[in-house]
C-alpha cells in the first residue's frame, strides 16, 4: 500500500490523473450511450449493435494512426485538435433520426476519438522514477478502470430516465475539458517521442507485434461481442436498468485485480504471472456463455474482471 501512497502523493501524478479523469468518465460512458441513442430512435436492437459495433471497430483500426501523429507531432496538437472535434461530433451524433446517419456518425466518432490513454500511459516514465513506473502504471489501470463503475451507471441512468441525448451531450463536455485540461499538462514539455534507429523495423513487421496484433483481434471481438451483446440481451429481457451495474461490476474488478497484481509486481516475473493470469481469465470466461443478465452474469463477469485486470498492469 506504501507503494500506491507513494504515488497518490506525488503532483505531478495527481494533476495527471485529474486532468485526464472527464475524459475517461465520457469514453466509459460513450457505448451505451452510442448503443442507447439508436436502440430509441429507431427501435431496433440489431442497428444500435450495429452502430455500437463500428464504432469501436473504428476506433481500434485507428489507434495505430493516432499514435503515430503522436510520435510526430507530440501530445499537444492531436489533442488540442480531437478534444473540441470530437465533442462537436457527439453534439452531432446525437441530433440524428435516421438509421443511416446514426450508424455513420457511429463510424466517423470511432476513428475521431481524441488519444487519451494513448496520451497518458507515456507520461507516466515523466513523472515518476523508473523503479515506480509499474506501480504507477497499476495506479492508472485502476483510475482508469474505476470510472468504467461511473460511465455505464451515468450513461444508463441519464438514457433510461431522461434521454440519451442528455448523456451525449454530458459525454462531448466531459471530453473536451479533459482533453484540453491534458494537452496543457506540465509533463508535456518533458516528454520527448521515441527515436527510431536506422534500419528499424516499421512496428506492424516486427514478429512480437505482429503476433500481439493477431491476439489484440481475437480478445478485441470478444470484448466488443461482450459489450453489445451485454445491453442489447437485457433490452430483450427487459431488464435493461441491470446494464449498468454489470459493466460497473466488470470495472470494480479491474480495479481490485489491477491493484492486487501492482502489489505483486515487483515480485515475480511478468511474463510468467502474465501467463498464470491469463489462463485463469480464460476458464472463468467460459461459464459467460451460459449466464443471464442477472445475478449469474454478475458473478462471472467479477471473477473475469479480476483477471483482467491483473492483466492490463503485466501486459505493459
Amino acid at each position: 500500500m506504501e507503494r500506491y501512497l507513494v504515488i497518490i502523493r506525488n503532483k505531478s501524478a495527481q494533476y495527471l490523473l485529474i486532468t485526464s479523469f472527464p475524459a475517461r468518465i465520457a469514453y466509459g460512458m460513450i457505448s451505451l450511450s452510442i448503443f442507447f441513442k439508436v436502440q430509441q430512435t429507431t427501435g431496433s436492437i440489431a442497428v444500435a449493435g450495429l452502430a455500437t459495433g463500428v464504432n469501436g471497430v473504428a476506433g481500434a483500426t485507428t489507434a495505430g494512426l493516432r499514435g503515430t501523429l503522436i510520435d510526430r507531432f507530440g501530445m499537444k496538437i492531436p489533442l488540442r485538435f480531437f478534444a473540441p472535434g470530437y465533442a462537436i461530433l457527439i453534439m452531432l451524433f446525437s441530433t440524428g433520426n435516421s438509421k443511416t446517419t446514426l450508424v455513420l456518425f457511429a463510424f466517423i466518432l470511432g476513428f475521431s476519438a481524441p488519444p487519451i490513454n494513448l496520451s497518458v500511459r507515456p507520461l507516466w516514465k515523466v513523472t515518476v522514477p523508473p523503479d515506480q513506473v509499474r506501480t504507477a502504471y497499476a495506479v492508472d489501470t485502476a483510475v482508469m478502470n474505476s470510472v468504467g463503475v461511473f460511465g455505464p451507471l451515468i450513461a444508463t441512468s441519464i438514457s433510461l430516465n431522461s434521454s440519451p441525448d442528455i448523456a451525449l451531450e454530458l459525454c462531448s463536455v466531459l471530453i473536451i475539458i479533459g482533453g484540453l485540461s491534458l494537452s496543457f499538462t506540465p509533463q508535456l514539455r518533458n516528454w520527448v517521442p521515441e527515436k527510431k534507429e536506422a534500419g528499424d523495423l516499421a512496428v506492424w513487421r516486427t514478429p512480437a507485434m505482429q503476433l500481439m496484433m493477431v491476439e489484440g483481434v481475437f480478445i478485441g471481438l470478444g470484448w466488443g461481442a461482450f459489450d453489445i451483446a451485454v445491453p442489447a440481451f437485457a433490452t430483450l429481457e427487459n431488464v435493461a436498468h441491470r446494464t449498468g451495474f454489470i459493466f460497473a461490476i466488470m470495472a470494480a474488478g479491474n480495479v481490485i485485480g489491477g491493484l492486487l497484481a501492482g502489489s505483486i509486481s515487483k515480485k515475480t516475473s511478468s511474463l510468467k504471472a502474465f501467463r498464470r493470469i491469463y489462463g485463469a481469465w480464460f476458464v472463468l470466461s467460459l461459464p459467460l456463455a451460459f449466464t443471464y443478465p442477472g445475478w449469474s452474469m454478475m458473478i462471472v463477469t467479477a471473477s473475469m474482471s479480476l483477471m483482467s485486470g491483473g492483466l492490463q498492469v503485466f501486459y505493459f
